[in-house]
């Protein structure tokens, strides 16, 4: 089974997206993500904490309702910010931060999180796998780094294709550079 390294990375609404790079800006793709639809776009951003900035980041596509900002622990002290560990889209209360683009900035009352590790499939996958959405299992990644990967939150999503997801920290730890391979224990 294939585990990716998600850097740090921002899902723009499109209120935030017109603010940032002007109004007529649109997102253009630069590379093709694992999950159908989504993609890295050509834009760019700072985030800026209370204590340090972090530049370059890039914004994945496409378009989302709510502004999304996903960093590791180790970005999180950096920037001196709180970011709760959450699942993608579970935004309530979440962190303060702001961004910086070409064509202005925005203060997010909340948006900011440290992602939880989590497996995407789809129905036929969780099914072949014998697991629902939102139950939690194991993964293992052998090599010289080798771990046990537990609480990986399994989503569920008709374009999505079999992928487990861990953030920089995590990558690191388990030797991991970009994609690698785990095995699924319940």
């Amino acid at each position: 089974m294939k585990i990716e390294v998600s850097a740090r990375h921002i899902h723009l609404a499109q209120e935030d997206l017109e603010k940032l790079f002007g109004p007529d800006f649109k997102l253009e793709q630069t590379k093709e993500l694992s999950q159908h639809g989504q993609f890295v776009s050509q834009a760019r951003l700072t985030i800026v904490g209370p204590k340090r900035q972090i530049e370059n980041v890039a914004v994945l596509g496409p378009i989302r309702s709510q502004t999304q900002i996903e960093i590791s622990r180790t970005d999180a002290y950096f920037l001196g910010a709180e970011a709760p560990l959450r699942i993608s889209g579970d935004l309530k209360g979440s962190g303060a931060i702001k961004l910086i683009g070409p064509a202005g900035e925005a203060e997010l009352s909340e948006g900011l999180i440290v992602a939880k590790r989590h497996i995407h499939l789809s129905p036929d996958q969780a099914k072949d796998l014998g697991v629902d959405k939102g139950d939690i299992i194991k993964v293992t990644v052998s090599g010289d780094r080798a771990l046990i990967f537990d609480q990986v939150v399994v989503r569920i999503d008709k374009n999505f294709d079999q992928a487990v997801q861990v953030d920089t920290d995590e990558g690191n730890a388990a030797g991991i550079s970009g994609i690698g391979e785990c095995e699924f224990n319940i």
